[in-house]
């Protein structure tokens, strides 16, 4: 029976993605918060918007304003939580509060979304140069 026990534990600890104590979704949250994760969601949104837009080119304009308007930093940190606890145990955020509160992770908190603006424009660029060249390999090589 010891033996049944031992191993019964033994699989329910390693089928645990986190291998400890499931975050809280208040410390989820307050490091969401402090990092910004729902503004800078919405950034990203808006960044996306454009291409959203050609794929419904119907939809009027106050179709697009609507939909922002059902947008909300807190939803997105909400919807979130979850996907954090799947990942990351309490000791994780723990340590990553701590991390944002340090100078270093207030700086990166202040320049993560410039950053990540950037990157994405980097990747846009990046992205359409790719197909900019592949579409002239191909056309170079029609007869």
């Amino acid at each position: 029976m010891k033996k049944v026990l031992s191993v019964g534990l033994s699989i329910l600890f390693l089928s645990s993605p986190t291998y400890g104590e499931v975050a809280s979704p208040e410390s989820v949250k307050n490091l969401m918060v402090k990092t910004g994760a729902g503004d800078i969601g919405i950034q990203m949104l808006n960044q996306m918007l454009p291409a959203m837009k050609q794929m419904i080119p119907e939809a009027p304009e106050k179709f697009w304003q609507d939909f922002m308007s059902q947008v909300s930093g807190d939803d997105i940190i909400n919807m979130t939580i979850p996907i954090y606890q799947k990942y990351l145990t309490q000791e994780d955020i723990n340590a990553t509060n701590e991390f944002y509160d340090s100078p270093a992770g207030k700086k990166m908190i202040k320049f993560m979304p410039n950053i990540m603006q950037e990157s994405m424009a980097a990747g846009q660029a990046w992205g359409q140069q790719i197909a900019l060249d592949v579409m002239n390999k191909y056309n170079s090589q029609k007869p």
